[in-house]
């Protein structure tokens, strides 16, 4: 699901994926809670390392996303964390604000893991984020299969 809108802060952009594998639900959210893997299965993102912390509330990641063309430097900051069941991490520019949320259900044996990419753009850019809504649905639907291809080799 992409989704597009205006709210009170500006022109917001939805990505909710959800992928389900047959992989421990421990497993798969200790991977995905270390934002350091994010550059393993999200083809948006470069480069993610982690700056500071200890991977709790507070942990900052350096992460380097590309998106139309573009490197974009963030700073992510880790603001949610329980275990098992939920991760966030949020950044924020100029120009835009991004939050990350992971969702984790078991499934059986196995792991539901939903991921939500909410942004949230400002300035002359909230009007016009609408048109990036095809660039977002494809780096939705890349970033569904890395996390589905990146879970099942664990």
């Amino acid at each position: 699901m992409v989704q597009w809108g205006l709210d009170e802060g500006g022109g917001v952009m939805q990505v909710c994926r959800t992928v389900v594998v047959d992989r421990p639900l421990e497993r798969v959210f200790a991977y995905l809670a270390d934002f350091s893997h994010v550059s393993q299965w999200d083809p948006g993102t470069q480069e993610a390392v982690r700056s500071s912390g200890d991977g709790g509330v507070g942990t900052t990641y350096a992460v380097v996303s590309v998106f139309a063309g573009r490197r974009i430097p963030l700073v992510y900051t880790v603001t949610e964390v329980v275990p098992g069941s939920r991760f966030t991490a949020e950044a924020q520019t100029k120009t835009m604000s991004a939050r990350d949320t992971m969702t984790f259900t078991a499934v059986g044996s196995g792991t539901s893991v939903t991921y939500d990419a909410h942004f949230a753009f400002s300035g002359g850019l909230k009007y016009v984020a609408w048109l990036l809504r095809p660039a977002f649905t494809r780096l939705g639907n890349e970033a569904e299969a890395g996390l589905r291809t990146a879970l099942e080799a664990l």
